[in-house]
């Protein structure tokens, strides 16, 4: 993608694509709760007929170039274009038609967020691996109408009060856009395990529970979820007080890239733990055993059924095994890392 490309991309569209939706509109300007930091007033606007986009509470703004420099960090052209381009394919018009609605009228309305229950999300849960159990314990169940049309879905909250949402048809987020961290109760944690989304931490969970039904640990360190690399700037400030970082990202630039990023803020603190499931994109495609080299057409829930994961049971010892043989830096004694 060339500078020019990027600049000719609608940032109403982008900003969709990442999750971000407007607030209200005024005249030609969208106006949305920032992308860049936590607020619930809205102050960040987007003026149309310039694509241009000014954040009154940090008094930066520019085109979609000077917006990647924030969201990820870096004055770097080539990686900011390339991280623009991996949005490409998620990029449509943005859903609301403000002409056809009032400029106050909400992206979600009729929102109601309910204890998950709903069948349907269990099928799709279960089609993805998931723990029923552990998934009800983490996640909501969110019904609203968007365009019109009903929805329900599998909802994540985040540190701002917004939720990712899911469904087998759906994916989206309810602003505000932020990162979840969790915090365990009673004693501060000094382990912190960063997962890119939601689903790859329900999948950590369910593997932890699969291997220790009895003791699963799951409470023995915090998890800090990104729901998204473009929030990575707003994860590094919290990471800061753990002794141990372990990042579990995707296998792609995109999660190296992020590990790189946080380990150039906290050093030999940092753990690149995706060597535990080199060969998958991410971690639900382990559990579910769906390699990056698998053939397109195995349907999910085949992949993820009760024999298929007894499969790779013993490709997950024979990884914990070769884990195990290797030599733990000093810093990382104790119990160390495990899946």
């Amino acid at each position: 993608m060339t500078i020019e490309e990027a600049k000719n991309m609608k940032l109403a569209d982008y900003l969709h694509s990442l999750g971000y939706q407007p607030i209200k509109q005024q005249g030609n300007s969208l106006w949305y709760n920032s992308p860049l930091r936590a607020e619930k007033e809205p102050s960040f606007k987007v003026n149309l007929d310039r694509n241009l986009w000014y954040d009154f509470g940090m008094g930066k703004g520019g085109n979609i170039i000077a917006l990647a420099q924030e969201l990820y960090q870096s004055d770097h052209v080539p990686y900011l274009l390339e991280r623009i381009a991996e949005q490409s394919p998620h990029i449509r018009p943005a859903s609301l038609s403000f002409s056809k609605q009032s400029s106050h009228e909400p992206s979600f309305q009729q929102m109601e967020v309910m204890p998950l229950s709903s069948p349907a999300l269990f099928v799709y849960l279960q089609e993805r691996g998931i723990n029923i159990e552990l998934a009800k314990r983490e996640c909501k169940e969110i019904h609203f109408i968007n365009n019109g049309k009903p929805y329900f879905t599998v909802g994540f909250p985040n540190a701002s009060g917004g939720h990712e949402i899911r469904n087998k048809y759906f994916k989206g987020c309810i602003s505000p856009k932020d990162i979840t961290h969790i915090r365990q109760a009673g004693e501060p944690r000094d382990t912190c395990f960063v997962f890119e989304g939601f689903m790859d931490y329900l999948s950590f969970l369910t593997i932890r529970k699969q291997r220790s039904p009895e003791y699963p640990y799951l409470d023995a360190q915090d998890y800090l979820i990104l729901n998204s690399t473009s929030s990575l700037s707003k994860a590094l400030y919290p990471l800061g007080s753990y002794e141990r970082i372990h990042c579990l990202l995707d296998n792609d630039d995109a999660g190296r890239k992020a590990v790189e990023a946080i380990s150039s803020e906290y050093g030999l603190r940092v753990r690149d733990a995706s060597q535990l499931y080199s060969g998958y994109k991410d971690l639900n495609d382990y559990l579910c055993n769906r390699p990056m080299t698998q053939q397109p057409n195995v349907t999910t829930s085949q992949r993820c059924n009760k024999d298929t994961l007894q499969h790779t049971k013993q490709e997950h010892k024979d990884t914990l095994q070769s884990i195990k043989q290797q030599p733990l830096p000093v810093k990382r004694k104790g119990r160390g890392f495990r899946m």
